[in-house]
Formats: C-alpha cells, sequence, structure tokens
C-alpha cells in the first residue's frame, strides 16, 4: 500500500451505518446495521491459531533497560510456555474460586502467566502495581485478595513487593510465584512454564466456552471499596470481533500490526483492548517499560526511536509530551508520521489544542493529517461501546456503536444518560449480587453513569460526544447547570501548556472554581526556574501565575462570560493526585468526586475571600 494511501481512513476503516429508534417514552436506541460475526470461542484460540499459522513470528518484545536489547517471545514459544503453566495452574487446584492475581507491571512473564490461567479456565486478576508499591496502608490491596481468595499470585520480584505481601499474606493462601531467579521461598515463573505439559491441560481448555470467567479487572475504586468486574471469555471474543469489523485494515494480511504499549493491563484499555487487539490479529506487541510521567517518559521515547509501531495508543497526558518530543526532534517526527497509521487515544477526551499540534505537526512532515480515532466504553464494556472508526472533525468525539452493542439513551435533566447492551457487557460484579442488579436497567442495559449528545441529530453516523459523568455534572445558585466533562476539557486547553488536569468545584455556589493539578516542567520553563526549583516556589511565582490569570481570561472570553462556562478563580495544587486517595486511575484520568472530597480544604480555600493562594480571572 502507498504511503499516501497507509493513512486514509478510508483505507483503515469500515463506513459507519448507524440506526436510531425514537421510542414513544422518550428513550433513543442507537446501534449498528452491521451484523456481528461469529467470534472465537475464547482467548487461548486466538494464541493456538497464531501458533500454528505464524510460529517463528514475534509475539512480544521487552527489554530491561533503554540500551538493551529487546528480549522477544514468538508465538510457537508463548503457546509452548502457557500449556506448562496452565498444566501447573490445574495441579494447584486453581479455580474461579482460587484465582491468580498478578500484582505486577506488564511483562512477558505477566502475559503469559494471565494466558495460562485462562487456557486452564481460571481467571486472572492483574492487580494495579501502586496498590502493593505507592500504598502506605494497603487497604485497598488487601480488600481485593480478600475478596478473591487467590490460589496463586505473581509478583515480578519479591523484594520491591515485600511490604505488600507481608501486609495480604494472613488473608490467602496462595502460592507465591516471582519473575526473580533467586527466588527465596517464591517459585519461579521460568520454572513454571518448563512444567510438563498434562493431558488434564488439554482437558480443561476444550471446555473453556463463552461463558467460562477469564478476568476480574477492578475498577478504580474512587469512590469506595474497587469492585471486581467479570469478564467472560465471550465478553472479550466479541470485543475483539467488533473491532475487526470496524478496523477493516485488520483483516489486511499485508498490514502488519505493531504496537509499543505502556498501558497496564489491570486496565481494560491496556489488556482487554490493546493486548487482546495483538493477540486476536497476530500482531507484534512491545512492552513499554516508559510512561508519560516525568523521568518516566524519556523510556518511552528510546522505545519509540527503537520500534516505530504501525498504531500509536495513549492517554491525553502521553500525547502531551509525545508533541514536545516530536517538536524537538526532526528524525523522530519524520519517522513517526512516515510509519503510524493513526493514532488511537483514550482514558480522557484530548483537549483541542493537542489534536491541533499533532495535525500540524503531521502536516509538516508528510504533508497530510495523521488521522486521529478514538472509542469509549468502560471495565464492565471490555472496554468498547463505541469505536470512532472515521475522521472526526475535532477532538472528542467517540464514534458509533460497535456491531453487536446497543446504546440506549434517556433524558436526564438536559442531558442523554447513555446505556450500554451486548456481548461485550459484563454479567456482573464478582460476590457482589446487590451491586450487579443496581447496575443494569429492567431491560438489561448497562448503567455507565456518562452522558453523550449526537454530532449531528440529523446524521447518527458522524458519532457521538462524551457529555461528562451524569453525577458530575451539578448546578450553581443560579440554576445554570455546569457540564464538569465539557468544562474540564476547555479549560485544560486554554490554561495549556501549564494544566495537566483539572477538577471543576463550585457546587451550590455563584461561580465555577478550578483546582489544577499543574504541569510542573511546563511551569518552570514559564517561569524560567531550574528543574530543581521546589514545587511551591513553582507555582507561587508570578510570571506562572499570571499566565493561569490570562488563561482564565480567554477561556471567559470563549464562553461569552456565561457564569457556567469559565471560571472566575483557580487553585494551582502542590500536591501531585493521590493512589490512595482514589484521586488518579490507572489510565491517568482524575477522579472528580474523589479530588473534591479528599481535598475539600483547597476547595475551601478557593471560597475564602480573603486568601492570596487562589488566582482570578481578570476582569
Amino acid at each position: 500500500m502507498a504511503a499516501a494511501e497507509r493513512g486514509h481512513p478510508d483505507t483503515l476503516f469500515a463506513t459507519p451505518a448507524i440506526t436510531v429508534d425514537r421510542r414513544a417514552d422518550g428513550s433513543i436506541i442507537v446501534k449498528s446495521t452491521v451484523p456481528l460475526q461469529p467470534a472465537a470461542r475464547c482467548v487461548g484460540d486466538w494464541l493456538e491459531h497464531w501458533a500454528r499459522q505464524t510460529p517463528a513470528k514475534v509475539f512480544l518484545g521487552e527489554r530491561a533497560t533503554v540500551d538493551a536489547p529487546w528480549t522477544t517471545v514468538t508465538y510457537s514459544d508463548a503457546l509452548r510456555q502457557v500449556r506448562s503453566a496452565a498444566s501447573w495452574i490445574l495441579a494447584q487446584g486453581l479455580s474461579a474460586r482460587r484465582p491468580l492475581v498478578i500484582l505486577s507491571d506488564n511483562s512477558a512473564d505477566h502475559a503469559l502467566f494471565a494466558l495460562a490461567a485462562m487456557h486452564a479456565g481460571v481467571p486472572a486478576a492483574a492487580i494495579s502495581p501502586a496498590y502493593s508499591l505507592m500504598s502506605r496502608d494497603f487497604d485497598k490491596l488487601k480488600s481485593m485478595v480478600g475478596l478473591l481468595d487467590p490460589g496463586a499470585i505473581y509478583v515480578s520480584g519479591t523484594k520491591p513487593f515485600a511490604a505488600a505481601l507481608a501486609a495480604i499474606k494472613p488473608l490467602h493462601g496462595a502460592v507465591i510465584v516471582t519473575g526473580d531467579v533467586d527466588s527465596g521461598d517464591a517459585i519461579p515463573f521460568r520454572q513454571i512454564a518448563a512444567t510438563p505439559e498434562t493431558d488434564a491441560m488439554a482437558r480443561a481448555f476444550a471446555t473453556v466456552g463463552p461463558d467460562t470467567i477469564a478476568k476480574f479487572l477492578f475498577t478504580s475504586g474512587s469512590t469506595g471499596t474497587p469492585k471486581a468486574v467479570i469478564n467472560t471469555q465471550r465478553m472479550l471474543t466479541t470485543s475483539q470481533q467488533a473491532k475487526a469489523q470496524t478496523w477493516s485494515f485488520l483483516e489486511n494480511a499485508d498490514d502488519d500490526l505493531v504496537i509499543l504499549d505502556w498501558l497496564p493491563w489491570s486496565h481494560t484499555f491496556g489488556a482487554n483492548h490493546n493486548f487482546n487487539l495483538v493477540l486476536r490479529n497476530g500482531g507484534t506487541l512491545y512492552i513499554d517499560g516508559g510512561k508519560p510521567a516525568p523521568g518516566l517518559f524519556a523510556t518511552s521515547l528510546a522505545n519509540l526511536r527503537s520500534v516505530m509501531p504501525t498504531v500509536y495508543f495513549n492517554v491525553p497526558r502521553g500525547f502531551d509530551m509525545l508533541i514536545a518530543a516530536l517538536r524537538e526532534d526532526d528524525e523522530l517526527r519524520r519517522r513517526f508520521f512516515g510509519e503510524v497509521k493513526f493514532a488511537f487515544y483514550a482514558g480522557a477526551a484530548l483537549p483541542q489544542n493537542m489534536w491541533d499540534a499533532m495535525e500540524e505537526l503531521s502536516v509538516k512532515a508528510i504533508g497530510r493529517a495523521l488521522p486521529m480515532v478514538s472509542a469509549w466504553g468502560s471495565t464492565e464494556t471490555s472496554p468498547l461501546a463505541t469505536d470512532c472508526h472515521f475522521q472526526a472533525r475535532r477532538s472528542g468525539n467517540i464514534g458509533v456503536p460497535i456491531p453487536g452493542t446497543e446504546l440506549k439513551l434517556v433524558r436526564s435533566g438536559d442531558k442523554l444518560e447513555v446505556r450500554v447492551r451486548g456481548p461485550n457487557v459484563t454479567p456482573g460484579y464478582w460476590k457482589a449480587k446487590d451491586l450487579t442488579a443496581q447496575a443494569f436497567d429492567a431491560e438489561g442495559f448497562y448503567l455507565i453513569g456518562d452522558a453523550v449528545t449526537f454530532a449531528d441529530p440529523d446524521r447518527p453516523e458522524l458519532g457521538l460526544f462524551f457529555d461528562g459523568r451524569v453525577a458530575e455534572d451539578f448546578k450553581l445558585n443560579s440554576g445554570t447547570w455546569v457540564s464538569v466533562g465539557t468544562l474540564r476539557v476547555a479549560g485544560i486547553t486554554a490554561l495549556a501548556p501549564l494544566a495537566q488536569d483539572i477538577v471543576v468545584s463550585g457546587h451550590g455556589g455563584d461561580h465555577v472554581r478550578f483546582l489544577v493539578f499543574p504541569n510542573i516542567a511546563a511551569c518552570r520553563a514559564q517561569a524560567g526556574l531550574t528543574d530543581s526549583a521546589d514545587v511551591n516556589v513553582v507555582i507561587g511565582h508570578e510570571k506562572v501565575r499570571r499566565a493561569i490569570a490570562s488563561g482564565l481570561a480567554k477561556l471567559k472570553a470563549q464562553s461569552g462570560g456565561g457564569s457556567s462556562g469559565h471560571a472566575t478563580r483557580a487553585l494551582l495544587l502542590a500536591e501531585p493526585a493521590s493512589v490512595d486517595g482514589g484521586e488518579i486511575t490507572d489510565k491517568g484520568y482524575i477522579n472528580q468526586r474523589a479530588v473534591l472530597t479528599r481535598r475539600a480544604a483547597a476547595v475551601a480555600t478557593l471560597e475564602d475571600d480573603a486568601s492570596a493562594a487562589w488566582i482570578g480571572c481578570p476582569g
């Protein structure tokens, strides 16, 4: 395929075909007219298929440092280790009642052990390493382990996880497995991956079906104890079948799928969307040991210079850092836009200034705009519910329902609450019948809690826009509704590049306020300070405060001055978002409710007319 054609949406994606049924009760049913084709029986069938068809092809790649060569695992190697580890899992008596729990970051061992569990018909539960490595009280980790009662627990190394393992030890009788060679009392994974295959494993794999539980994935727990979402084999395979029908290039044998990805497998985006995308389509996944965080994105850039993906995935924070790098590196910019088919953003809406910057850089590098697409869903929808498999006119379009999935839009105040039904939707939460019952309406639609709006009500094929969380929006004293999701993105754009993220406050008051998580690197540059400058000095610098005030004025002008469309005050937060406090999820999304609850003192400061801490909007 010619370079000019490789990145054209018409050669990459299927044309959206959508129907809208407006019911007498006021609800709206939106669905694809394209039937969902039969999906695989289970995830393991994908691995078996590619191990036969392309045994020598690289499935997984990883490296310990940016200077080290990539260590790779072929599809045939992967299947051999998966079958061996599955034999060990069965011999230990693991089951849905005694699943495999994985506490570590992404790695080849992590992937193979999880696939082995699913091959044996045993659920795997990847838990964010933050709960083990960044937590101080381990309370959420304890609740998760207590709920699951695992039969085996995997950690990449026993030393870094020692405190977490000690904290949960009284709660389980699991065997501890490690990636360490010198493992102490734990069993090395390489020993498990060398277990002789058994007939019991083959029999167990033959009985795995669409209703078999493949995984437990935890919600972020930002407003309480994390819930274990049941992920069945059907959810995972139908989600990827729908993806193949919308991303039509996946069925082209000449289009190789290569991904370089950091997104965590404890989250549905990294695991069920990205990892399974590679496995279902016989692609190659290079595991990125970096992430979009200070000091770690340099690793991602080094890996990107080593392995250029054909599809690029990231969250808005990652695109923000990538854009800065592409501006500074001509060779990286040329390679990136020359070899990447399209970029995919998720986890949160991409601020329009980042969308515009990517287009500008792309045109400069290759003479055309790189397609930018997205999707929408949740842990409970595995995760794909809608897919933007077309070039939208601007950022924020979450696309249209995928084949086999229906959306029900229900009027909620001045918004359209969206609900989801389809084979990709969870049957419920593990050991939580009441929560499961509360999560669905009378017709079996999952109550996801989001709101959407049509890009064009008369042309539903042009997609939907995320319109915030129904529960997050609030009224000012004037009775005017504040659309938190929309205002948050507009605020980040207006304060760019100084705002990393924003939480909107002002509930029940006369004005909207912003709690701002600052981009400290950008603020230091704005102030002309060194990289070692103290955070409090940086956010208190007059140049930074003036720039924030200017951004608030810009937002006010763009909104026409309406009280619900801009913030009159902003407070820069010195403390980063807290994992223990549930303020930030694995995908880098700030949770409104958790931040407002945990930082009640900061909210009070914003309302204190005598305080000198907040920055006011001029005029």
